[in-house]
């Protein structure tokens, strides 16, 4: 018995990969984040299986679910909503699976960052604008954030940022960005992305909370800050340049 832990996509339900579509067609016992998980992906499942809502468990019932399929030999489709890596809480299942000697797989999945630098037709790493993307959130009721993990130390790298859960604290992102990419840095806060009812609302660091605030968004959005999103005049990648020289490109002769 196996337990499979697959990432279903960012919404759309087409997102999903191959190997985790057919993952969930060949378990008899199939555990989703009913809340985040769209109910197309369930269609996957075997008429027959057995189909659990874990929106409303505790970590520990969801556990036991698990080992009620262990004891009866079913594998398991324990499906996420984006990739599993991120704010999946994966990582207590997985511990706990351990410790039981319960075997696993992980099926990664289309990240909601992705699904979001496609809603805004945006590369997140334009040459000389942004090589790096910090993927993050702020703790609000949550987990408390490591040291060194505030927004306000990883601003100072001016990289694009991705902030998680988080969009009911504005307020407070906005305060701890501004020092660092000023409040005329474009903002892209995408409600639900590639889901039918996505929104995208764009502004400023300056005026993107009222922007929100009037759209009453409250969850399900993901905030991208960075120049990236209105970078204009910017040099083009190496990687095509008519220069750039690799083992696929060699020199051309004169």
């Amino acid at each position: 018995m196996t337990v499979h832990f697959i990432g279903a996509g960012p919404g759309a339900a087409d997102l999903i990969t191959l190997r985790g579509r057919d993952l969930i067609a060949s378990c008899p016992v199939c555990l989703y984040a009913g809340s985040l998980v769209p109910e197309e992906i369930l269609t996957h499942a075997p008429e027959d299986a057995l189909i659990v809502d874990t929106a409303s468990l505790t970590l520990g019932e969801i556990i036991n679910e698990m080992t009620k399929a262990n004891d009866k030999g079913l594998d398991v489709a324990r499906v996420h909503s984006g990739d599993p890596s991120l704010y999946g809480a994966i990582g207590e299942q997985m511990r706990r699976l351990d410790d039981l000697g319960i075997d696993y797989t992980i099926t990664p999945g289309v990240p909601a960052f992705a699904a979001a630098a496609a809603a805004l037709k945006t590369e997140f790493t334009l040459p000389e604008v942004s090589q790096t993307v910090i993927l993050t959130r702020t703790s609000m009721k949550a987990t408390a954030m490591p040291n060194r993990e505030d927004l306000a130390t990883l601003g100072a790298s001016g990289a694009t940022l991705a902030i998680h859960l988080s969009v009911r604290n504005l307020r407070n992102v906005t305060a701890e960005l501004i020092p660092h990419y000023g409040e005329d840095c474009p903002v892209a806060v995408v409600f639900r992305a590639s889901w039918p009812d996505e929104q995208i609302i764009r502004g400023t660091l300056a005026d993107i909370q009222e922007k929100v605030r009037t759209s009453k968004i409250t969850r399900t959005a993901l905030i991208i800050v960075g120049r990236v999103l209105e970078a204009k005049g910017y040099r083009d990648s190496a990687l095509y340049h008519a220069d750039h020289v690799h083992v696929l490109r060699p020199k051309r002769k004169a």
